[in-house]
């Protein structure tokens, strides 16, 4: 009689062994499924922000700058000095496409939790595209280029008031936040939705076209009080005007190019910020720190870039 009983033991042993084997290779599976998934996504979050988390500058030296040809030698002393110098701990890399430069100052006048421009108090910005073609007669702005879309015609004004709202809207919410961390919760958001941010540098791009003109017009008037970097901009034979201008420069900034010198200055004075930068393929010469302001103009808030080229740039984090 006691063998059935031992006989029915092994079965359940064996079933219970099977049993846990298939458990562990489940677990097994779904733990790997789980790990690639959280890399996916992870992957997928970075490669969508368009300003990555803080990273230790020299840090960030020796994984981009490993090699010893010169050009790695000298940007691993470049960035020394701006560590030790300059007092610049961290960096911020921004998403390197042709938007890059109204990225990374966007960005931080967002984070800071700047203003918008006092300029924009006594206009009405969201009428400023049907007041440049109906009351100053500049019909040439239907020609006007979001980025890689070319010339939208009759649709114009209409996308670029949804543009301005746009930015107008985010630029008053965010500044709004008093917590910098909840404030810099929204940024990272709002940077890692391409098709907003997208808008936010359009309405930027006409921001900067619209003191073009009004530029233009002070000078025609014999009007002395300009900054001195729009005679650089109106001497150019490629910007003589601010048709030209828009058809030759602004029209491809974010497809084919970013911005220029002169334009630094234009974006500093359209959102009255100062706009310094820290040229490390110029480390140890008398530009290496360019400030893109005029001496008027101290008394407006800062803004930080660093660049490699002169084309790319992200943001360093300055730590006393």
């Amino acid at each position: 009689m006691l063998q059935p009983v031992k006989g029915q033991s092994a079965l359940t042993m064996t079933l219970l062994a099977t049993a846990l084997w298939c458990c562990r290779q489940l677990y097994t599976y779904i733990a790997h499924l789980l790990k690639w998934w959280s890399r996916y996504l992870q992957r997928k979050f970075t490669n969508n922000q368009g300003v990555s988390a803080e990273a230790d500058l020299l840090g960030y030296c020796a994984k981009e700058w490993k090699e010893e040809t010169e050009r790695a030698k000298h940007m691993r002393k470049a960035y020394e000095e701006l560590f030790w110098r300059h007092h610049v701990k961290y960096v911020r890399q921004v998403r390197g496409d042709n938007y890059c430069v109204l990225r990374a100052v966007l960005f931080q006048i967002f984070s800071q939790g700047i203003p918008l421009p006092s300029w924009t108090k006594a206009t009405d910005v969201l009428k400023l595209p049907e007041k440049l073609l109906y009351s100053q007669g500049c019909n040439w702005i239907q020609q006007y280029s979001f980025g890689s879309e070319q010339y939208t015609g009759s649709n114009t004004l209409g996308k670029l008031r949804r543009c301005i709202e746009m930015l107008r809207s985010q630029w008053m919410e965010v500044s709004s936040i008093k917590d910098p961390y909840e404030r810099g919760n929204l940024c990272n958001a709002l940077f890692a939705d391409k098709s907003l941010e997208h808008k936010l540098y359009e309405a930027i791009k006409f921001i900067m076209l619209y003191q073009v003109i009004e530029a233009y017009e002070c000078l025609n008037n014999k009007q002395e009080c300009l900054p001195s970097f729009f005679n650089q901009l109106f001497v150019r034979d490629t910007s003589l005007d601010p048709l030209s201008y828009m058809m030759n420069h602004l029209n491809a900034i974010g497809e084919r190019r970013g911005l220029d010198q002169v334009e630094l200055f234009l974006l500093g004075y359209s959102l009255e910020v100062k706009i310094t930068v820290y040229r490390l393929c110029k480390f140890n010469s008398a530009v290496s720190q360019e400030s893109y302001t005029d001496v008027y103009q101290r008394d407006w808030p800062e803004v930080f870039l660093l660049t490699e080229d002169d084309r790319h740039y992200h943001i360093p984090i300055i730590r006393m």
